[in-house]
């Protein structure tokens, strides 16, 4: 099983969100939403997307913006909508860092294969390129989905895998809890720390010798979790 390509589509409008996610996960990526910039580039921190899909106009943080913010951290491709076609418009985009520019109303297969376009004169991610995560006590298979802790096989949930296969790419490092939500449920849900807390608490059921006294997943009181994969 191939991993899918991640696209992060960015757009204040519920409706043109609901669209783009719903044709684009039919051509097989795996989409994730945000509202405004702000929202978009922690979940951008948080999920590492192959590409980024956004709106022009936007409340708070435009798209002009949000290109020039995204562009001082990464090369990831980035594809500006916007209903304004005029030329000047065009090159603002551009000089500000987007690779595309799709004017609205645009049909899907047209969007489509712009996004084929793009993600093909992009290099894969090193990240992408490991189908294996090793990290003392830990090793995951990305393929088959395979988890095995101190060569114990465990079996996740899709929420729990993708939880720790996140703290797999980031061991050591305090993880906030607006970062662990983003990475796992989207820029949307960044407020819904109960979401977190269960799923941190079966997660420790599954991988922790004691639960009640983990030695993997640490709390950092007010502030998020740590993972060290081996002590």
């Amino acid at each position: 099983m191939e991993s899918k390509q991640r696209i992060l589509v960015v757009d204040d409008e519920p409706q043109i969100t609901l669209v783009l996610r719903s044709g684009l996960v039919k051509h097989g990526y795996d989409v994730r939403v945000a509202a405004e910039g702000e929202s978009a580039l922690e979940l951008f921190r948080a999920w590492i997307p192959h590409l980024v899909v956004t709106d022009l106009s936007m409340p708070n943080m435009g798209g002009l913006e949000l290109c020039r913010r995204l562009r001082t951290m990464t090369k990831t491709p980035i594809i500006i909508l916007s209903v304004k076609g005029e030329e000047r418009v065009k090159v603002e985009a551009l000089d500000a860092g987007a690779d595309d520019y799709v004017t609205k109303p645009f049909g899907m297969g047209e969007l489509v294969a712009r996004v084929r376009a793009t993600l093909r004169r992009t290099p894969a991610a090193e990240d992408d390129v490991a189908t294996v995560l090793e990290e003392e006590d830990f090793r995951i298979d990305l393929e088959t989905r395979e988890v095995r802790v101190a060569d114990r096989e465990v079996r996740l949930s899709p929420k729990e895998f993708e939880l720790l296969v996140y703290f797999m790419r980031h061991p050591g490092r305090v993880l906030t809890h607006r970062n662990l939500l983003a990475a796992v449920w989207g820029g949307n849900f960044v407020e819904q720390t109960e979401y977190l807390r269960v799923l941190i608490r079966h997660l420790r059921k599954k991988i922790e010798p004691d639960a009640n006294r983990p030695r993997y997943l640490l709390t950092e009181p007010w502030v998020g979790y740590r993972f060290l994969p081996g002590k």
